[in-house]
């Protein structure tokens, strides 16, 4: 396999009013790091489990390396929010497709955060409607799922706005903030289905083996 160029432009661009969502690159470590540290305390409650040094900028920048890798696998999507007019400035959120699976399910999770200064401004449901169009779009995907805490009431009220529903209570679902946690289970299906594209789950497949 080719070596990844980490300084090519970022193979996904989404373009909002108000954001520039892109796939990270090296670069993006410093600002990704200050972003996390920022939060820290916002984001721990539903935080699982981090590794060690994983708020430093060595770990970031292995780490995004990894990113680009799974994105060209075929594995995920994880975007980074930034003001449309800043590109290269602070990062103000992430927003992600991960778990991607093909064949029959054509499914992944959905995952979001967005920095407490910029909370209640309506960034994110502004960057998932993106996300969300290009999971089913570009991606082709039919399901995309996203769970959340039972007292997380933003992001109920936020997934409910996107058009997901509820489609069951997980207890015990994930390790988060040192306990087992319960967590709503909702989900949201392309608008315009169509059948699955087999091959994409193939190509993944013989894109892992040449790594």
């Amino acid at each position: 396999m080719e070596p990844l160029d980490l300084l090519a432009p970022s193979p996904v661009l989404l373009r909002t009013e108000r954001l520039c969502l892109t796939l990270p690159s090296v670069a993006t470590a410093p600002p990704l790091v200050a972003f996390l540290l920022r939060n820290r305390e916002r984001f721990r409650p539903t935080d699982g489990a981090q590794p060690e040094g994983s708020l430093t900028e060595l770990w970031w920048r292995e780490r995004l390396v990894e990113l680009r890798a799974e994105y060209l696998a075929g594995r995920s999507t994880r975007l980074f929010l930034r003001r449309a007019e800043e590109p290269s400035g602070p990062v103000l959120g992430t927003a992600s497709l991960t778990e991607i699976v093909r064949g029959p399910f054509q499914a992944a999770y959905l995952g979001y955060r967005v920095d407490g200064a910029w909370e209640g401004r309506g960034l994110m449901f502004e960057a998932l409607q993106a996300v969300l169009g290009f999971a089913f779009g570009t991606l082709r995907l039919h399901r995309v799922m996203a769970n959340h805490l039972p007292e997380n009431l933003r992001s109920a009220r936020l997934l409910r706005r996107l058009g997901f529903v509820v489609e069951g209570y997980a207890r015990d679902y994930l390790f988060v903030d040192g306990q087992w946690r319960d967590h709503v289970l909702t989900a949201l299906t392309n608008p315009a289905p169509s059948a699955p594209d087999l091959a994409q789950g193939r190509k993944a497949r013989e894109s892992e083996s040449t790594q």
